[in-house]
């Protein structure tokens, strides 16, 4: 299975490409689209185009983005909105299914705390994903929300087949460590 995680942004959009296979994670790719200055059409078809871009080069089988988070600045998540929907189009242009995650929950599943500083989220990223060095902010968040996606895969994997194994009783086995479900 390939994920592609977006981190949606309106100057610099991040994107970061993994294979799941079973637990295992693996690194495609991962970068940033920048949309530059300029009016707010040119640059929304920016992200447009460069996460269309990326979903043809890598051919994932699926998407995952981070959600709106409300600033101080009602400005700022207006516009933050809009990248993210310019991406979100994108992606179901490519015919993506898009799961959506929101900050607390990536990080849970990359850090194993919702309040975890970006240092950390780049510093697990790395780790999972055996990367040789720090990815940037952006393609680190980008690559965070993918693997968010794999372990959310895998944890409605772990309930169905609990669910089907021996009826409502089956759930009762199953707790969190770290953020993941376990039996």
């Amino acid at each position: 299975m390939i994920i592609l995680g977006i981190d949606p942004g309106l100057r610099t959009t991040g994107f970061g490409v993994i294979e799941q296979r079973g637990a295992t994670l693996r690194y495609i790719a991962s970068g940033t689209i920048k949309s530059g200055e300029g009016n707010l059409p040119q640059r929304l078809k920016v992200i447009l185009d460069g996460v269309a871009e990326v979903a043809r080069q890598y051919q994932p089988d699926c998407a995952a983005i981070e959600q709106v988070f409300v600033n101080v600045n009602p400005q700022s998540t207006l516009l933050l909105g809009q990248a993210r929907g310019a991406a979100i189009c994108a992606l179901v242009s490519a015919d993506l299914a898009v799961a959506e995650y929101s900050p607390t929950q990536i990080k849970q599943a990359v850090v194993g705390s919702g309040r975890a500083v970006k240092a950390q989220v780049q510093d697990m990223v790395a780790r999972l994903l055996a990367l040789p060095g720090l990815p940037g902010s952006d393609a680190a968040d980008a690559l965070g929300i993918a693997i968010c996606h794999a372990h959310s895969r895998e944890t409605l994997k772990l309930i169905a087949a609990a669910g089907a194994g021996a009826g409502a009783g089956a759930l009762a086995g199953l707790r969190m460590r770290r953020g993941r479900l376990v039996g």
